[in-house]
């Protein structure tokens, strides 16, 4: 009698048949990570999807980023375990309002960050990641008015960061980082008074206040891997503590709850599962489609964003 495959045997397989990569984040469940060709950041994958040889992408984060994927092939076939994995940033920043400012202010530069809608993105004049946010405002002239979105805790990190003066910043936020309270944050601290705080610059200003390092996801890994410290509470979802384990296994991690869920995960990176990975490798669904007009306008912002070294 032959034994039943796995559903991670299934997908490994499925992978194999389809010509498949698999592009994973950093919040997904540790079981997810395990069976990725590429764990990382938004940048990290948005680079990995536009280098890599062949024909279906599963991507397994939120369906912003599939979209961005799709944007860098559009040839090919790239899926998501579930269509619902939205983002609280992408919901809290229609098209519409992007498209009324654009009118009003032609002159504006427009940065988007990552976390948005293709049709944001269309809409844009050049993007960012959380890793390179305070570059991409840099590389803009100084005289011209940027128009930030949709991150409001980031936009104001990056405007502190940058000095810059002339900068509107969109009011939406991340319903994981924003509610980090920094209560929660001060008792972390008395519980473990050596540890080093990192944090995401999502998070509110008075959290980052305290922290001994700010960064994105993939740039807090490397900082907490590379410290001589070997205590960290992390304020950032606790998704990304499966690849500080693995890559630093004697240190000490510790995540403090948020308001929403009194945790720090992310509802809707939460929704991917293995078999919603299995299904969509096997059938093919549920797939990025977009339209040739708004792929060519989405590449143009995402093309500026890459070429910024």
């Amino acid at each position: 009698m032959l034994a039943t495959k796995t559903l991670a045997e299934e997908i490994l397989d499925l992978k194999q048949e389809r010509r498949a990569v698999l592009l994973v984040h950093h919040y997904q469940e540790a079981e997810i990570q395990e069976l990725a060709d590429w764990v990382g950041d938004s940048l990290e994958l948005a680079r990995k999807a536009r280098d890599f040889e062949g024909d279906v992408i599963a991507f397994c984060g939120v369906w912003f980023m599939a979209e961005t994927a799709k944007v860098l092939n559009p040839h090919r076939t790239v899926v998501v375990p579930d269509k619902d994995a939205s983002c609280s940033l992408v919901e809290s920043c229609p098209v519409e309002p992007v498209r009324a400012y654009r009118r009003s202010h032609p002159d504006h530069v427009i940065v988007s960050y990552i976390n948005t809608s293709i049709e944001v993105k269309a809409e844009s004049d050049i993007l960012c990641t959380s890793r390179n946010a305070v570059q991409i405002v840099n590389s803009i002239p100084t005289d011209k008015t940027v128009l930030f979105l949709p991150d409001r805790n980031l936009g104001n990190y990056v405007k502190q960061q940058t000095g810059r003066q002339n900068m509107r910043i969109w009011q939406g936020t991340c319903v994981v980082h924003a509610t980090f309270p920094v209560r929660r944050l001060m008792e972390a601290r008395d519980e473990h008074p050596g540890a080093k705080i990192v944090a995401h610059p999502e998070c509110p200003e008075a959290v980052l206040a305290m922290s001994d390092f700010v960064g994105s996801t993939s740039a807090i890994i490397d900082w907490c891997v590379r410290s001589e410290a070997r205590e960290f509470i992390v304020m950032t979802e606790s998704g990304v503590g499966h690849s500080l384990h693995k890559l630093a296994p004697d240190k000490q991690f510790h995540f403090v709850a948020n308001e929403n869920c009194n945790c720090s995960e992310c509802p809707y990176m939460r929704l991917n599962t293995l078999e919603k990975l299995r299904d969509a490798l096997l059938y093919l669904e549920p797939r990025v489609e977009l339209s040739e007009d708004l792929m060519r306008r989405a590449r143009l912002p995402l093309d500026r964003m890459l070429a910024v070294k």
